[in-house]
């Protein structure tokens, strides 16, 4: 019997064709994984036909990324199979799954900053007996795909100057030129602008017209909505519900993924107090690929939020790290609570009363081969609540952990675990808890809910808005208005460093905060 193509170099039939198009070209069957005492996957089972969207809905920590590395081979099932075109991978393997026409688009991506896109892209691919890129062939390979799907970018851009929209580009590229043809993306829109998630919505759209079959996984229930044909939900480990996209709704899902309904906290009148924190023409270099800022002056006042809207890149990280002492000033003055900062670091920062939730949780505000104790005391380990004549007091250190696990609904196997293992809203609800106790005068909520489902979010606001209602002073910077929208009393705009004129909740529109991102429309700073 002669040898049968490889899946992803057959070009793939119509999706509305046959049987064997009918037929799956992926099937998980009773897989399990468990991490010690905890079960993250619990016999779940599901197919995926070609040139289908499957969303993978379910609150972090309910096993959607664990599920999906078992796919990948980058973890081992306990039990259970994966076949992918009716052959079974081996276990633990991901060249197999790659050689089966299974990619996978992290996250957090994994790409080489220091070298090119093509780089990147055809690192791998060739034998290890070719000793030099035909660069030639892979630019004009890369090309073709690039045109083809809508992700235009650079071949010989170094990734280090990428925005974080082109990187996935990248990462799509990578799997698209080894032959992908079931395509998994975790969290995708997670770190994108409104702009940028668009602009993936189109390319899955022609991903799916050529044949691909796509694995969507997310929290966001109108994304789920926009681009899938069925949802699958993950509750506790478990296959809580399977829908078909067009008979469901948001509220149905929802309810789903947390076991009840979901309710939006409300938000009272404000009880605003004295000026908290100012910034005084302060001018500071730019972080990263964020604006410098110039001249920037901005008031935050107890028991009032600020909300900080803008698209990535306009100077927020630069605002950020300033407000938390890792930057110091150029020029100007930082006051608070009064007291004029003369020599502006983090320990000032925590000392007078400033707590920071962070925009990466990984790169920032954890460290990952840490334990959550360590974690959770690395901000005031040297403090009187956690030191004893010069020692850490381990025992106050795990006792404050517990707290934080018990009062946050943490899911985390014990205050020893490496935080690592974590999911990422087990990860943010940990420095939520961290940054809150005790209550601080000031808060710098940086991307709170960034990458967080419905429940979670709903958590991260709740308590928000208690430490705002217990006199908080809470700058909150999010690229999601409809966040901005609903908790913030007072709200600016940045772009290019400059801040809007502040307006009070409800009297602008989201299309004119919008043009003022883009940095049109009357209000912007001069």
């Amino acid at each position: 019997m002669p040898q049968q193509p490889h899946p992803a170099a057959s070009p793939p039939p119509s999706p509305q064709g046959g049987g064997e198009a009918a037929a799956p070209v992926l099937r998980l069957s009773g897989i399990t994984k468990r991490f010690g005492p905890l079960v993250a996957n619990n016999g779940i089972s599901f197919d995926l036909k070609r040139g289908e969207v499957i969303a993978l809905l379910g609150e972090n920590g309910a096993g959607k990324t664990t599920l999906m590395n078992i796919l990948f081979g980058h973890y081992v099932a306990d039990e259970g199979t994966v076949e992918v075109f009716g052959k079974q991978l081996p276990a633990g393997d991901p060249r197999a799954a790659l050689d089966a026409g299974v990619g996978m688009v992290h996250q957090h991506f994994t790409l080489a900053e220091n070298m090119t896109v093509l780089e990147n892209i055809a690192l791998g691919t060739q034998s290890a007996w070719k000793l030099r890129l035909d660069r030639a062939a892979a630019r004009k390979r890369i090309s073709k795909l690039a045109g083809d799907f809508g992700l235009a970018v650079n071949p010989d851009a170094t990734v280090s100057t990428l925005s974080v929209g082109e990187r996935q580009r990248v990462e799509i590229l990578k799997a698209l030129y080894r032959d992908a043809r079931i395509l998994i993306l975790d969290e995708p829109t997670a770190v994108l602008t409104p702009a940028e998630a668009d602009a993936l919505f189109r390319t899955l759209k022609l991903l799916v017209a050529q044949g691909l079959s796509i694995i969507f996984i997310s929290h966001k229930l109108h994304e789920v909505m926009a681009v899938s044909d069925r949802v699958l939900v993950l509750r506790s480990g478990k296959l809580a519900g399977e829908q078909v996209t067009a008979e469901t709704s948001r509220a149905e899902l929802a309810s789903l993924m947390v076991g009840q309904e979901v309710a939006s906290p409300k938000v009272a009148e404000p009880k605003i107090g004295a000026v908290a924190l100012e910034l005084k023409s302060v001018s500071a270099a730019g972080q990263g690929s964020s604006h410098r800022l110039d001249g920037l002056s901005l008031e935050l006042r107890a028991g009032e939020i600020t909300g900080l809207a803008g698209v990535s890149g306009n100077g927020q990280a630069t605002l950020a790290a300033l407000i938390a002492g890792v930057l110091k000033p150029a020029s100007g003055e930082v006051v608070v609570q009064g007291a004029s900062m003369r020599d502006w670091s983090p320990r000032a920062a925590l000392g007078g009363g400033v707590a920071r939730i962070p925009e990466d949780r990984h790169a920032v505000g954890t460290i990952g081969d840490m334990s959550v104790t360590e974690n959770v005391i690395a901000e005031r380990y040297a403090t009187a609540r956690f030191s004893r004549r010069g020692f850490l007091d381990w025992k106050a250190a795990k006792n404050f952990a517990e707290e934080i696990i018990r009062d946050y609904d943490v899911k985390c196997p014990s205050p020893d675990a490496r935080i690592r293992l974590l999911s990422g809203g087990n990860m943010q609800k940990l420095i939520l808890g961290r940054a809150l106790d005790p209550d601080p005068a000031v808060i710098l909520a940086n991307q709170p809910t960034r990458g967080l489902d419905v429940g979670a979010v709903a958590f991260v606001h709740r308590r928000l808005l208690e430490a705002r209602e217990r006199g908080a002073a809470i700058l909150l910077i999010s690229e999601d208005l409809e966040e901005v929208l609903a908790l913030s009393d007072r709200i600016l705009v940045m772009s290019k460093g400059r801040l809007s004129s502040p307006s009070r909740r409800g009297e602008r529109t989201i299309r004119e905060l919008g043009e003022l991102m883009a940095g049109h429309g009357e209000g912007m700073a001069a």
